[in-house]
């Protein structure tokens, strides 16, 4: 196995029962489904209760294996400039009443403004990219947020400390391009680029499309008197007649969305105020420039009505060639879906009914730590497609098509786990004698419907422009 299978644990015993259950992980036929099942795979060769008392109490060198997974080899846009993802996903949890830290998850339903509430651990996940439409990334970190904590904040902290050890590793030196860092529509883009000013990177996210933007400070006349001025005119995203002409315009042919057409205006800026995440900013808020950038195409695969998506860059004076590598790198940000999909589905990251965050936190990790000794796997794996399946080339393989020969390449790795030595079971609680300790209930608040609750108000079409950031 990887040396990144010996960042899991410190403890030999628990370590070992680590080790194997990463193995059955990538070995188990078809997707995880039980966490005891796991036990019943030939690579795991301990019993069930080793399994529990590894996650349960096992102590995981987050650090070290953080470290570990800077230092591999890390995929790269095609000028060689690191692009990484961050993104929340969660582990739903709502009937776990007895599990601590637990928070509101917002879903998305199937129906139209069916977004419920649910508790959960939502977890910040950093991820590299590659370039060109892929289902692979390179998973770097995850963070559970704990309740209270303000994601933007959490997520810049955590994508400090990553950019510093990527630094440490020599993934970045002076020279080579900024890293970019591509968010979507949950982030408050301009206070991450903010937070992160400091750093060689770039932030690119997604902007609603009800935002007002600020220009520059026109000119001050001589002679004028009174304080000037820290804001030009608005520039109303929902108001063409707000836009003048752009600074850079590109239009390109997609296979995928027909023509796709991007028109750029340099050095916008939100209008912030002392509320919210800016409450505790001592005097004068700054103004954080960048460059806004409306894409446009003509159809989606999936038949609906496209809508324009608005972007904002932490750089400014981008030129055509600058705009077109930005909206292709944004589109890039929804491979990291692939490995959501991926960890819960197949690796069954959600699937075990864990109590304590600590354990979650521990399975988390290990599921970061298989799939990356996954995708270092994948240019030796064979493809053992189904018959009803189409060949794939080599260099193309998903994920999913690497887990189903892992187990042929397993044998030319060394383990580092000892083989299992025997053992009885413990005593547990004496027969006749009931459990008097009742578990605490951590309740997480959800609002239900009543019926004396007034009538939900219909949601408007056009919503009011959001003028302050």
């Amino acid at each position: 196995m990887s040396p990144l299978f010996s960042s899991l644990a410190r403890s030999p015993r628990r370590a070992d029962a680590l080790f194997e259950l990463g193995d059955a992980v990538l070995c188990a036929d078809g997707p995880v489904r039980s966490l005891v099942e796991l036990s019943l795979v030939g690579e795991h060769r301990r019993g069930h209760g080793g399994l529990y008392d590894a996650l349960a109490a096992g102590r995981v060198d987050v650090a070290r294996l953080r470290r570990a997974l800077a230092a591999v080899p890390l995929p790269r846009a095609a000028d060689n400039q690191l692009v990484l993802a961050a993104d929340i996903t969660c582990w739903l949890r709502p009937d776990a009443h007895t599990s601590p830290q637990r928070i509101l998850c917002h879903t998305y339903g199937r129906g139209k403004d069916q977004h419920i509430p649910v508790p959960g651990w939502p977890y910040s996940v950093i991820c590299a990219l590659e370039t060109g439409r892929s289902s692979w990334t390179a998973p770097l970190d995850a963070l559970r947020l704990a309740p209270g904590d303000d994601a933007a904040t959490v997520t810049a902290g955590q994508m400090r400390e990553l950019v510093e050890r990527l630094i440490a590793a020599g993934q970045w030196r002076d020279g080579d391009p900024e890293i970019l860092i591509v968010v979507d529509a949950g982030y408050d883009v301009p206070r991450l680029a903010f937070l992160l000013k400091d750093l060689p990177v770039q932030v690119l996210g997604r902007m609603r499309s009800d935002r007002v933007l600020r220009r520059a400070a026109p000119p001050r006349t001589p002679g004028t008197r009174g304080r000037p001025p820290r804001h030009g005119g608005e520039f109303v995203f929902g108001d063409p007649a707000t836009w003048d002409t752009p600074d850079a315009a590109t239009v390109t042919e997609t296979r995928l969305y027909g023509t796709a057409t991007a028109r750029a205006w340099d050095r916008l800026h939100p209008r912030l105020t002392h509320r919210s995440a800016w409450t505790a900013q001592l005097g004068a808020l700054p103004v954080i420039e960048g460059t806004v950038i409306r894409l446009q195409v003509d159809h989606l695969p999936s038949g609906a009505t496209p809508k324009p998506v608005w972007l904002w860059w932490s750089g400014t004076d981008a030129t055509e060639t600058d705009i077109d590598l930005l909206w292709q790198a944004f589109l890039r940000r929804f491979d990291i879906e692939h490995t959501f999909r991926l960890f819960k589905q197949t690796l069954g990251w959600t699937c075990p009914k864990i109590r304590t965050p600590e354990a979650a936190d521990r399975w988390s990790w290990l599921i970061l730590a298989v799939f990356t000794q996954l995708r270092l796997a994948r240019p030796l794996a064979a493809d053992l497609r189904r018959p009803w399946e189409k060949p794939s080339p080599p260099d193309r393989l998903t994920p999913a098509r690497v887990r189903r020969d892992f187990r042929h390449l397993r044998p030319n790795a060394a383990c580092p786990a000892e083989a299992p030595k025997p053992s009885r079971p413990g005593p547990g609680r004496p027969p006749g004698r009931k459990n008097t300790r009742a578990t605490p209930r951590h309740d997480v608040h959800t609002v239900r419907k009543t019926d004396t609750a007034k009538p939900r108000q219909r949601k408007s079409t056009t919503p009011r422009p959001r003028r302050t950031g």
